[in-house]
């Protein structure tokens, strides 16, 4: 595969492997040998080398997944994972400050056996702790070798700024695809100037934009997006008209919809470098075949110009979980 280039020097595959939905999040968690064997068979068949995962994810236990799996060759990934939430029942709560960042990556480093975090990221925005202060910490924990590269994770510009000053972010983790496209409007433009790169988590618009979720769908009470207006079933129906306008575009294309959703994101900068998550090899390969989809200059132009005149409905969090959002967004 590829391989893009977050920042001044983190190299990586060009698309990564988002591992949250391995044991947290989308329902109840795989078997963890399965998962681990699949993360093994992406890096040795598909060539990903770039994981992401999270503490509060499980919580814990899918950076348990993530270690052992990568244990035997840790030589050759990169790890990503995350600070800074507690999470209970989908509800957040959030703290960046000094003692628990470092309580945080030793616990990290435990679980994903490694003596190193190579992209460790504030997972939200604490407003008790000023970004300053998170940037700070983070030098030191560089200068220890504990942490290679940092970044932030749903930050407004002004924050990510007011860090960058301090201690050089290498990503910005946020959601970004087709079915959300308002990081266009001030982070985007932010990241380029600063040359920082950007990790868009559920290009796929959590499952959506792969055609999965029908008209009528209900979630179970342990998938988060039971919790998220966008995917209430009224929602659901009126924002098909993305989802028909991306399979057409397939069709067009001779790929599927998930494979139209995953290669806009990356034709959109040669700095960005998706995550999207799977749980099975069928899938999994089917994401990565995004990788040789190609567009000229007029056919990016008219999907672009077509997506601007698609308004979808309902937004893509909760008032709990917007309340967490640094971008407003």
């Amino acid at each position: 595969m590829d391989q893009r280039i977050l920042g001044k020097d983190l190299k990586v595959s060009a698309l990564g492997l988002g591992c949250m939905g391995m044991s947290h999040g989308y329902g109840d968690a795989r078997d963890k040998k399965e998962m681990i064997a699949l993360i093994r068979k992406a890096h040795d068949q598909l060539g990903v080398t770039f994981f992401d995962t999270a503490e509060c994810y499980g919580p814990f236990t899918n950076e348990e997944l993530v270690g052992e799996a990568l244990q035997p060759i840790r030589n050759e990934v990169k790890i990503a994972t995350k600070f800074g939430i507690t999470l209970r029942d989908f509800k957040q709560t959030l703290d960046s400050s000094a003692a628990t960042i470092r309580a945080s990556v030793e616990g990290s480093l435990r679980r994903l056996r490694t003596d190193h975090i190579d992209l460790y990221y504030q997972h939200r925005v604490d407003k008790g702790t000023a970004p300053e202060e998170v940037a700070e910490t983070i030098a030191q924990l560089i200068k220890e070798g504990k942490v290679l590269h940092w970044g932030m994770s749903e930050a407004g510009a002004e924050t990510i700024r007011r860090a960058h000053k301090i201690c050089p972010l290498t990503a910005v983790q946020s959601e970004y695809s087709m079915f959300w496209q308002l990081p266009e409007r001030e982070i985007i433009p932010t990241l380029e100037e600063l040359g920082i790169g950007l990790v868009p988590f559920s290009p796929l618009g959590k499952g959506f934009l792969t055609g999965a979720v029908k008209r009528g769908q209900t979630f179970a009470a342990n998938d988060f997006r039971s919790k998220v207006p966008r995917f209430e079933q009224e929602n659901i129906d009126k924002n098909m008209v993305l989802v028909d306008y991306v399979t057409e575009i397939a069709q067009r294309k001779g790929c599927t919809p998930a494979q139209v959703a995953l290669s806009w994101v990356m034709a959109q900068k040669p700095w960005i470098v998706a995550i999207p998550g799977s749980t099975s090899w069928e899938h999994l390969t089917e994401n990565f075949g995004a990788a040789d989809i190609i567009y000229t200059d007029e056919e990016m132009r008219s999907i672009n110009e077509q997506l601007s005149q698609i308004t979808l409905a309902g937004h893509r969090y909760n008032a709990d979980s917007q309340r967490s959002i640094d971008s407003g967004y």
